[in-house]
């Protein structure tokens, strides 16, 4: 009966396979979605300057087209040879957009390549030396751990993670609080302010904040029960059943 009336008016209707598209479709044309077949009001109607029927390489879509600047919702199409080249570019696609809207939130950087990290872990040896009994082994296992950062970029970069880890450790002590690893040279460290070399403040709060939640909740766990399996004890097999060779 729809297919009826819309050709009837011509109307163009869109099949949509699931809630998904029809949510990034009302928020393209700023509508409402109506969850039963009643008259629209102006309110809950969407515009769009144009709706086409297109093809892209050998896909053919209907492309929803806002010439304005009020459009909400933009696509980015990737196109490459294999599958993991393209998932390569929507990964970093994805962090971009995500940086740029942490950076409309909180637009303030610190130094990246690993340097945050070992300042930290420096001021934290430090630290630990003015505490009494065992709390300073707990924090100086806490400054080791972020070392691992600088050492696994380090490694990915194909450099001796060792040597790299102590000019860094080494810059840190003298004072060279923006010393990183510099994956362009072997073995070397340079001042990433210099080189441009940031991340983004809010990152790495969150995600230090979130780590040592975690090992802080798994080192209050003081008992582990384990369930049973579901279903009850296995059947027994009646005497004399097992095959005799």
């Amino acid at each position: 009966m729809a297919l009826h009336y819309l050709n009837k008016y011509g109307l163009l209707g869109v099949h949509l396979s699931s809630k998904f598209e029809l949510r990034r479709i009302s928020k393209a044309v700023n509508g409402t979605v109506l969850p039963r077949l009643i008259p629209p009001t102006p309110q809950e109607l969407g515009y769009c300057d144009l709706v086409c029927v297109e093809e892209l390489g050998d896909t053919p879509l209907i492309a929803f087209r806002q010439e304005s600047k009020e459009s909400r919702i933009v696509t980015v199409v990737i196109r490459g040879a294999t599958d993991n080249y393209m998932d390569d570019i929507e990964r970093a696609i994805d962090d971009g957009v995500n940086t740029f809207k942490c950076l409309a939130r909180d637009g303030r950087f610190v130094p990246g390549a690993g340097a945050v990290e070992a300042e930290l872990a420096v001021q934290l040896l430090k630290y630990a030396d003015t505490l009494p009994g065992l709390e300073q082994y707990a924090v100086r296992k806490f400054a080791t751990a972020l070392e691992a950062f600088p050492k696994a970029i380090a490694e990915n970069s194909g450099h001796r993670a060792t040597v790299v880890l102590e000019k860094i450790l080494d810059a840190h002590q003298n004072g060279r609080k923006n010393e990183g690893v510099d994956i362009e040279s072997d073995n070397a460290t340079c001042d990433t302010l210099e080189k441009n070399i940031l991340d983004l403040y809010s990152c790495k709060y969150w995600g230090l904040k979130y780590a040592v939640g975690a090992a802080a909740t798994i080192l209050r766990v003081d008992q582990i029960i384990m369930a049973k399996r579901a279903g009850g004890p296995k059947a027994r097999k009646p005497a004399g059943s097992d095959d005799e060779s």
